[in-house]
């Protein structure tokens, strides 16, 4: 049996993952991060017995292949699941957070929506299908299923949420495929949640409203930190890739290191960085290479990925006195619509989640500004940054004197938008990937923007990876 090397270009969450099962399997691996750390975003910082989460916070376990992970890493003992007395999530309206409700009682009960959006539920099941095949946005599917008020006061904010995105940009089919499918298959979202819970059941899928949520005892970054370990001098730090030149029996790589430049071959490689970082890396095609034409070195045109917006977003993680925090903030955290005019996105309770967050009668608040609602926030020095932040917590959350804890970092670049047409870049990842056999793409571009998402674009590319490399 003959195992190709593989190189994989980029030591984020996917990277990582990627190279992890790789190494497992025993096929050589080489990961590039140019970087000076791996991990991408998820980055776990203590100081004065406070633990801030700069990236994401937690990890939903929506599929087995996320706990089978955390089991071959050896850290199932240090892995904590969410306290399940924090489950609650807050809308904001009229300036204070309200219970989300969680039962269709609660739902019809609640005053975060009025009449006409919970008759819009009712009369939703017998709303027609589309069928015309227009790509909608997640605005006009609302609009059109349901009603304005349920735009403006439920889905703007979970955009704003997940993706830090604008409602009339963001395609459904793209960014919330399994809402698009849920009508397509059942012809109601109503219906659909209902039948598709059997389904996702004997796939041994959870949906992601009700999936375990977990971290680690410090903080999300042990999980890269020991995916590192494993790999050991596979993990190649502060090592670009800024060339690969596609050959009869593999791939040449240019590599810019801190010792200076270098090259490098692997039998196949996977790109898991950024859709920018894509659009800048030149991929060559030898002379005499059946793709070339007539003869002719080619290249492939990797401009179009520079075209996906990535927009900045701010991430403020305060500590704070319990007696100064008025409400109780047990609970998962808070989104806030934008018709509610504040200019924070939203804020996780991060406390309440996870035990070690915050001192002994202290609470941690971690909320995000920026995003596609309003970019040039993010851009603000970081003391701007936490004045208005600090400004909005006072209202909506009772917060009073001065943080005990502060952690602030911008993300210029944070969160691919999968916006309307967004459909051509992932047609364009495949038929780039059949063209050119040995080249496997993954990563928040291409499968889905949360953690979870790239935990499993990086198990799903070794499947295909695997098969390519072993040959007998």
């Amino acid at each position: 049996m003959n195992l190709k090397s593989v190189g994989v270009i980029g030591g984020g969450i996917t990277g990582l993952t990627a190279g992890f099962y790789l190494k497992r399997r025993g096929i050589p691996v080489t990961v590039y991060e140019a970087g000076v750390r791996a991990g991408g975003v998820i980055e776990s910082r203590r100081q004065m017995d406070y633990l801030a989460e700069c990236g994401p916070n937690t990890i939903l376990e929506t599929s087995p292949k996320i706990a089978q992970l955390v089991l071959d890493a050896g850290l199932k003992s240090r892995r904590f699941y969410s306290d399940p007395k924090a489950e609650a999530r807050y809308l904001v309206r009229g300036g204070q957070p309200v219970a989300m409700p969680r039962s269709p009682l609660g739902f019809f009960t609640t005053r975060l929506f009025g009449a006409r959006a919970k008759l819009a539920v009712l009369r939703e099941p017998f709303v027609r299908r589309r069928t015309d095949g227009k790509e909608e946005s997640v605005a006009e599917f609302v609009k059109r299923r349901l009603n304005d008020e349920f735009l403006d006061r439920a889905i703007d904010a979970l955009v704003a949420g997940v993706y830090a995105g604008d409602p009339y940009r963001l395609s459904l089919p793209q960014a919330f495929p399994r809402l698009a499918e849920l009508e397509m298959r059942y012809g109601s979202l109503v219906k659909g949640q209902i039948l598709g819970a059997r389904e996702r059941k004997r796939r041994g899928e959870i949906a992601r409203d009700r999936a375990p949520k977990f971290s680690f005892d410090a903080g999300l970054q042990a999980l890269p930190d020991t995916l590192a370990a494993h790999l050991g001098s596979d993990l190649k730090l502060e090592t670009a890739v800024t060339r690969l030149v596609r050959r009869a029996d593999g791939w040449s790589l240019d590599l810019t290191a801190k010792n200076g430049a270098a090259s490098t071959e692997h039998g196949a490689v996977v790109y898991c960085g950024t859709a920018y970082g894509l659009a800048a890396l030149n991929i060559d095609i030898q002379s005499g290479d059946p793709l070339t034409v007539h003869g002719t070195p080619a290249k492939i045109d990797l401009s179009p990925f520079s075209e996906i917006r990535y927009p900045p977003v701010a991430s403020v993680v305060l500590g704070f006195r319990r007696e100064d925090v008025a409400h109780p903030c047990h609970g998962f955290g808070m989104l806030v619509p934008g018709i509610e005019g504040f200019k924070i996105l939203g804020t996780i309770f991060s406390s309440s989640l996870f035990p070690g967050r915050a001192p002994a009668g202290h609470v941690t608040l971690s909320s995000y500004l920026g995003g596609e609602r309003q970019p040039k926030l993010a851009s603000l020095p970081e003391d701007e940054l936490i004045g208005l932040t600090c400004k909005d917590l006072r209202i909506l959350l009772g917060v009073r004197g001065s943080p005990t804890f502060v952690q602030c970092v911008v993300y210029p670049r944070a969160i691919p938008q999968y916006n309307l047409g967004y459909g051509r870049y992932r047609n364009l990842l495949s038929d780039i990937e059949h063209r050119l056999p040995g080249l496997f793409f993954a990563g928040h571009y291409r499968d889905g923007v949360s953690l979870g998402d790239s935990i499993l674009s990086g198990c799903n590319a070794v499947e295909r990876v695997g098969r390519f490399v072993t040959t007998k």
